[in-house]
């Protein structure tokens, strides 16, 4: 009797699944090991974030921070030579020399990372959606939509974020709408916006600036007004390449408050010095893995009820043409960007009224709109309710929500925490690792995770263990070194 090869299931094959499996068939220590990744999609690699084929989606960084290998950043720049990319995209290229190419071929370039895996046999791609996860014995058991069924010995989980949540009573009144979007992640979620109407962004962050993005490249040219309750949009890049300045971790703040003066503090002094916020904002972001995790829980909810909504227009910023775009549409007025809240939202047959009370100021506003769409971001504490198999190992007691809302519990090693607090052969890579690992949001960080993952199960195959401080790069944030080979 042959016994069966040992396994190790990837669900979910966007940005993260792609980085992990590829990691993982690359390593020689997993000579022997089946890779499966099910992932619904056509390739590999191009989730939600890289899969678009908007021509308004732009990577929010520049092509030359977006390689896979950590320690050779002009690959991604160099693939796109080697196929004169990026081709009929005149706009690619912004004022301050960077290129800024569209998501949907960086989507390409992982995908021509992971394909000689697939070619060879070393992973197995399972289009399809899962439906089932139950243990089963030391293993798991992974059923697929199309009727697969896969053993695993190790199983990640590199899902994305949960579609977003419309505040309380706005999905009730327009559920049904013709012209109300709850989930602009949706392929052709935004195709019913006529071009003259008014439309209602409900948030203010990167997403709605890709709405906005979106609309004004299409030929909409009716109003918009987006609102949150602070009316913070996210920010562009700094005009000049600068280092990162400032040291946060010599010594580490035990609080938020702490924290947030000493950022203040640093931001003064890199003025007078000829630096911009966006350089102290780099080198919080190399540290953030070891300032969020020296940081109390109870600090860590502060820092996220308080301070988050800052962190994130300042961190997460948008591509100069994208930023050109709402910068136009806030000079000439017919964007508004506001501070406050809905009072009362109603639905007359297609028709929408909206009660608005600004943020600090007295009075109500009424106004007429013709579509309304939600960008609020993930519904984070809903993540474990967004997929029926997550819900499952959650009510079986090998999954838990975060402490601090955010995502899946998992130990430093990434892997998941049961009901008990046990680590299990069971990793959570990405961004719902973000409780436990906090900045895994940008591009290079969710590599480097997606890495270290890999790392972690390549050495629980060979019966190690990887610790964070044997991954370290020279910049300070967490990778592991490891050769990234497209021709």
């Amino acid at each position: 009797m042959i016994e069966p090869r040992p396994s190790v299931v990837i669900i979910g094959g966007g940005f993260t699944g792609a980085v992990v499996g590829a990691s993982l068939a690359r390593d020689s220590s997993m000579e022997g090991w089946q890779i499966d990744v099910f992932e619904p999609r056509e390739r590999l690699g191009c989730g939600l974030a890289y899969g678009t084929d908007d021509p308004a989606h732009r990577v929010n960084v520049p092509a030359g921070r977006m390689s896979l290998d950590p320690d050779d950043a002009d690959q991604f720049v160099r693939w796109m030579q080697l196929r004169g990319e990026p081709r009929g995209d005149v706009e690619a290229l912004a004022p301050d020399g960077h290129l800024y190419p569209r998501r949907g071929l960086f989507g390409r370039y992982v995908a021509d990372a992971v394909a000689p895996f697939l070619g060879n046999g070393r992973i197995t791609h399972h289009r399809q959606r899962v439906i089932s996860v139950e243990r089963r014995g030391a293993g798991w058991e992974i059923r697929g939509d199309a009727g697969t069924t896969v053993r695993a010995d190790v199983l990640v989980v590199a899902t994305t974020h949960p579609a977003p949540a419309a505040p309380a009573g706005i999905d009730d009144v327009l559920r049904g709408h013709p012209r109300y979007v709850a989930d602009t992640t949706v392929p052709g979620a935004l195709a019913a916006i006529r071009p003259n109407d008014h439309v209602l962004i409900i948030g203010t962050g990167l997403t709605a600036a890709d709405v906005i993005a979106s609309l004004r490249t299409t030929g909409r040219t009716g109003p918009i007004t987006a609102f949150s309750r602070r009316g913070l949009r996210s920010r562009g890049h700094a005009s000049r390449a600068q280092d990162p300045y400032g040291d946060f971790t010599s010594p580490l703040s035990a609080t938020a408050t702490d924290l947030l003066v000493r950022v203040r503090r640093v931001v003064a002094r890199a003025e007078a010095d000829g630096f911009s916020w966006h350089a102290v904002f780099d080198a919080l972001r190399s540290q953030g893995g070891e300032i969020w995790r020296n940081l109390p829980v109870a600090e860590q909810r502060r820092l996220l009820r308080h301070l988050r909504p800052f962190w994130d227009v300042h961190r997460f910023r948008v591509a100069p043409q994208i930023d050109a775009i709402v910068r136009a549409g806030l000079q000439s007025g017919d964007i508004r960007i506001l501070a406050g809240s809905i009072d009362r939202l109603e639905r007359n047959g297609d028709e929408i009224a909206a009660t608005f009370r600004r943020r600090h100021a007295a009075g109500i506003e009424r106004w007429n709109v013709d579509a309304v769409v939600i960008t609020t971001g993930p519904a984070h504490k809903s993540v474990l309710k967004s997929q029926i198999w997550l819900e499952t190992l959650s009510a079986d007691g090998y999954l838990q929500p975060d402490a601090v809302g955010l995502g899946l519990a998992c130990s430093e090693t990434s892997r998941a925490l049961d009901r008990q607090g046990r680590e299990t052969a069971l990793f959570i890579a990405g961004p719902l690792a973000r409780g436990t690992f906090g900045e895994l949001m940008g591009l290079p960080q969710v590599n480097d995770h997606a890495i270290f993952v890999a790392a972690q199960v390549a050495a629980l195959a060979r019966g190690q263990r990887v610790t964070n401080a044997a991954l370290s790069r020279d910049d300070g944030s967490e990778t592991l070194r490891a050769a990234t080979t497209i021709s």
